[in-house]
């Protein structure tokens, strides 16, 4: 049994002999000794975060504050600042503009006006914004295609289902992660796979905030999928804790234990997470290069959520996780005093 790896390990061993012994000699990488860094980082672009939200503030799109669309198509290039400042100008409700071009490059330009307010848009707005800018651009010829409005009740309704949806999920991710991680402290590692994920999905939220962005149907779409990924990450390093934890045995530290899991999954963690924003990157250059605004609302978000993940799986949920057992052994050991 001595020369079983499966027993229980000196406490003891240095680090060199934890690198032999259980990674094959390779370098150990110490993620719990650089946890104050990490949480320094986070919390250093939460407050820049917040700092941001006071000045600029959040904006909602219509689809939760209410409001109203028109959608005109037109020929030819438009300078977007200037057909923004000059539909601006023909009306006194605040308004953003979206532009999109199909993929053959014909006459599919199109540009989405919305009008923030609670009341339904007039018919003849439309029709006059369609002359006033038929006027200022005579030769890209724009007509109205489509309008719509959405009553400021039932966009705040929207956004509350949206939020319960978010938090049901991530409710049941917790009680997943409880459950399958009973023999590491299921509750404890439930909760900080929690923490992980309010973190990820901070991140978004002050991205939309620094770029102004309005928070709209996309923030939920991309929040809802970076929940799933991120937590597929901290499951998979759970995972190899509780593997290496009945390898290297209690008597082996935590700190020791998780630092090994992670440099054993981090190649792993790290290539997924690459071939992922490849694969998204693609989509949004295809997205920038077309002009096509509700997928780069959708590719840009979703690649901060990616690498947030990444990152908050490997130096925030795990290092807070053995942080908390190192505190649960330490008044374990003073009770027995």
């Amino acid at each position: 049994m001595a020369n079983n790896v499966r027993t229980k390990a000196a406490t003891s061993m240095t680090p060199q002999e934890i690198s032999d012994k259980f990674n094959g000699g390779k370098r150990v990488l110490d993620f719990t000794g650089k946890k104050k860094i990490f949480f320094c980082v986070s919390l250093g672009i939460i407050l820049i975060g917040i700092i941001c939200n006071f000045i600029f503030g959040t904006t909602l799109d219509i689809q939760f504050s209410g409001g109203a669309t028109l959608t005109f198509s037109y020929q030819g290039d438009v300078n977007h600042d200037e057909l923004n400042a000059f539909i601006q100008k023909q009306t006194t409700d605040r308004i953003t503009t979206s532009f999109s071009s199909d993929m053959v490059g014909g006459t599919g330009n199109s540009v989405t006006v919305q009008f923030a307010g609670n009341d339904s848009i007039d018919k003849e707005i439309g029709a006059t914004l369609q002359d006033d800018l038929q006027k200022q651009y005579p030769e890209s010829k724009f007509v109205l295609l489509e309008e719509n409005s959405v009553d400021a009740s039932m966009g705040f309704s929207f956004l509350l289902k949206c939020l319960v949806a978010v938090a049901i999920a991530s409710v049941l991710m917790v009680l997943y992660v409880t459950i399958r991680f009973k023999k590491i402290g299921g509750l404890s590692a439930g909760v900080f796979a929690l923490v992980a994920l309010f973190h990820d999905v901070a991140m978004i939220y002050f991205m939309y905030v620094i770029f102004r962005w309005p928070i709209d149907s996309n923030f939920i779409a991309v929040v809802l999928m970076i929940l799933g990924y991120s937590l597929n990450d901290t499951i998979v390093i759970y995972d190899r804790v509780r593997e290496q934890r009945k390898l290297m045995g209690r008597k082996v530290s935590i700190d020791a234990t998780f630092n090994v899991s992670c440099t054993k999954t981090i190649r792993r963690t790290i290539m997924t997470s690459v071939t992922t924003l490849v694969a998204i990157m693609t989509v949004y250059v295809v997205a920038w290069v077309f002009n096509i605004s509700s997928v780069k609302g959708f590719a840009l978000p979703m690649m901060i959520g990616v690498i947030s993940g990444c990152y908050s799986s490997l130096c925030i949920a795990g290092p807070l996780w053995v942080m908390w057992q190192n505190r649960k052994a330490a008044k374990k050991a003073a009770a027995k005093k």
